[in-house]
């Protein structure tokens, strides 16, 4: 968990066995705010069952969502101003 004064992580690729231990570790990320990110995904070392579970913030998927959104208008309004100058 980080300390209060830390500034959190917008991701985190939380890994390990599969134990309740990784479950709580999720359980926890979720009660601080983060959200899941994609798919689990699972291999076998040979021995244990290893997981990883993706976690973002909310305002971290709003940030890049709005600068897609601008990158896209900029992209828009410069194709505009390059189709008016041809007659």
């Amino acid at each position: 968990m980080p300390e209060p004064t830390e500034e959190k992580l917008s991701y985190r690729l939380i890994t390990g066995p599969d134990t309740r231990d990784f479950c709580e570790r999720i359980h926890n990320a979720l009660a601080e705010g983060y959200v899941l990110h994609g798919s689990p995904a699972a291999t076998f070392n040979g021995t244990d069952v290893i997981v990883a579970q993706a976690i973002v913030l909310p305002a971290a998927i709003a940030n890049a969502d709005a600068a897609v959104a601008n990158a896209v208008d900029q992209l828009e309004n410069d194709d505009e101003e390059a189709f008016e100058g041809h007659a």
